[in-house]
């Protein structure tokens, strides 16, 4: 397969799958269909299912065009999705948000049963999330069912979604990074291996995981005899329900954390107030596709920029508070705000072949405008970055930045400086405003707080 006009870009992570690909030509996204999967994308047509997915928000919309193909040779035609306005990736989300997301790839089996078809693969990387919600984006991950197959995505969905979920849910929720060392996802041997005895005592997990572990070490050198296996279609729906239910039996009860109450702890009410009002000072009437709130924790000054025009990434490091602004949007219908869990000294890197069909985070999107609210210390002591790669980074990332800068006399640089316990990189606001005015040019501080805390505004000139 070869992209052949020069102008197109294949995007990363759709080289695989032999029925297409997507591709961007003049800032437009398409995929290209191959003749190899004409028949069946027909019938995905034909069947109606695309549309009854689409039309109940299940899968990303899409519309034929007369685009000539990328590569001709193989083509069979050309469609247009309609545009994620952020791409994340499984090991950026919180437990609820991979729960949600198996719930939705389980959702989209059902109803892919009941218009003769069945999904090929349930990789976590074919959802998206989308205006608040996840949603299928993988138009060619659908194949004719055919009475008395088994689900062949089967062993992959466990992998991408029970195994991970289990983990996280029972043992340690900073194993949902494991994705980025485990692309396929958590092998379900070492997912069982992790697992305390009383998952046992959960019928999903017991069957789903402990003895579907079990299963493919037995049939490890036996693939065929493994295949011979006959599902009906009522057994396939039991399936699907009996994965539902293992989903559910997993509660994550998360412990607080040494942020999830720093919201709420960081200082008074008045500083809180000039804050707030400083933040709505710099975004103000504005129209901003793409802002990155990074260090969001439970997102307060996320909402502050979420008009309802674009998206806001809420970035934070931990897990607890992620997961619980990611609920809180949920109940409180709040659509364009994106919560992952990404920590900034160690970002998501580029992983999979030729480290890029998973692309870093930093390098991900062009944000229009940035916020790093109570953040800057936790890098430069808690991390013991010098402040001169911190400015670099932002520069490389955004020209268009709303920092604060939290002096070392502040309770909460304190803390970090008595638990560093050794020498620090110079950290004062002198040499905050050196570093990063070398790349924004001068900025005015507005003082937020009586320990010297301080908001900039910087914007790059070309």
């Amino acid at each position: 397969m070869s992209v052949e006009n020069s102008h197109d870009r294949m995007v990363a992570g759709s080289f695989r799958d032999p029925a297409g690909f997507v591709f961007v030509r003049q800032g437009q996204l398409y995929r290209q269909v191959n003749r190899v999967y004409q028949e069946e994308f027909r019938t995905l047509i034909d069947s109606g299912l695309q549309a009854a997915l689409s039309d109940d928000g299940l899968m990303i919309r899409h519309e034929s065009v007369g685009e000539p193909p990328a590569d001709p040779a193989n083509a069979y035609c050309v469609i247009r999705p309609d545009p994620v306005p952020f791409v994340s990736y499984p090991y950026e989300w919180s437990f609820s948000q991979l729960r949600d997301a198996a719930l939705l790839t389980l959702a989209v089996q059902k109803r892919a049963l009941a218009h003769g078809l069945a999904l090929k693969d349930a990789s976590a990387y074919n959802v998206q999330f989308v205006r608040g919600r996840p949603v299928h984006i993988d138009t060619l991950s659908f194949a004719r069912y055919r009475e008395g197959e088994p689900w062949i995505a089967y062993r992959q969905f466990c992998e991408h979604f029970l195994a991970p979920l289990a983990a996280c849910g029972l043992v340690d929720p900073r194993l949902g990074r494991t994705s980025i060392a485990q692309l396929d996802g958590i092998p379900l041997d070492l997912a069982s291996a992790l697992m305390p005895a009383r998952s046992w005592l959960k019928p999903g997990l017991a069957m789903h995981l402990h003895l579907h572990a079990r299963f493919q070490r037995g049939f490890s050198g036996a693939p065929a005899a493994a295949g011979r296996t006959r599902v009906s279609r009522t057994g396939m729906l039991a399936l699907i329900d009996s994965l539902e239910r293992a989903i559910a039996s997993i509660r994550w009860r998360p412990s607080a954390t040494a942020w999830s109450g720093y919201d709420a702890d960081e200082a008074g009410g008045e500083y809180r107030a000039r804050k707030l009002a400083a933040v709505q000072g710099c975004i103000a009437g504005r129209s901003l596709s793409l802002v990155y709130d990074l260090g969001a924790n439970l997102g307060r000054f996320s909402r502050v920029a979420a008009s309802g025009q674009g998206v806001v990434v809420a970035a934070d490091a931990d897990a607890v508070v992620v997961d619980a602004n990611y609920r809180a949007c949920r109940e409180e219908g709040i659509r364009d705000l994106l919560p992952l869990v990404v920590d900034l000294a160690n970002p998501g890197p580029g992983i999979g072949w030729n480290n890029e069909e998973r692309i870093p985070f930093l390098r991900r999107a062009r944000p229009d405008l940035v916020m790093a609210l109570a953040l800057v210390h936790h890098l430069a002591i808690g991390n013991n970055l010098p402040l001169a790669r911190i400015a670099q980074m932002f520069r490389a990332l955004c020209a268009e930045l709303v920092i604060e800068f939290v002096p070392p006399s502040d309770f909460q640089a304190m803390r970090l400086l008595a638990a560093r316990r050794g020498a620090v990189h110079e950290y004062s606001q002198a040499a905050f405003e050196g570093a990063f005015g070398a790349h924004y040019g001068a900025a005015r501080a507005q003082v937020l707080s009586a320990s010297g805390r301080a908001l900039y505004h910087y914007r790059r000139s070309g």
